[in-house]
């Protein structure tokens, strides 16, 4: 049962797929926590036209929406990149280490069935038809 899970899982994109799910939802909410509470208010430090609104510069005085948010930039900038290295080194090498591990024929890789479990799937189908046609009559 265990080696079906893990057949499954090593076939195709199904790392890639669970990778963009985890980045999407979970680990995404960390990070912005991380860069919204510790990371953005040091870029604001650095101020600009307003220091209270942090890192950037208001092209028209009289106009807000005119405000350049540099420090906003920035801030998804680390995300981005944190988001992308934990990805890479806690997901990615791990799988890419596996896969060259059966490549180099350390770990079998994903079994494929055999002659005898096709006929007997095939046997069993035929029976199942077989039985439903009959009770059909």
């Amino acid at each position: 049962m265990f080696k079906g899970f893990k057949d499954f899982l090593m076939r195709g994109n199904v790392v890639d797929l669970a990778v963009a799910v985890v980045i999407g939802s979970a680990f995404t909410a960390i990070v912005t926590a991380f860069t919204n509470g510790l990371i953005k208010p040091l870029i604001s430090t650095i101020g600009g036209t307003d220091a209270a609104k942090g890192l950037g510069y208001q092209i028209f005085d009289n106009n807000q929406a005119t405000f350049l948010d540099f420090g906003g930039v920035i801030n998804a900038a680390i995300n981005f990149v944190l988001v992308a290295a934990v990805v890479y080194f806690v997901i990615v090498l791990p799988v890419k280490h596996v896969q060259e591990r059966r490549k180099r024929g350390q770990e079998p890789g994903p079994s494929e069935p055999t002659d005898v479990e096709l006929l007997i799937e095939i046997r069993d189908l035929l029976r199942a038809q077989s039985q439903r046609d009959n009770g059909r009559d």
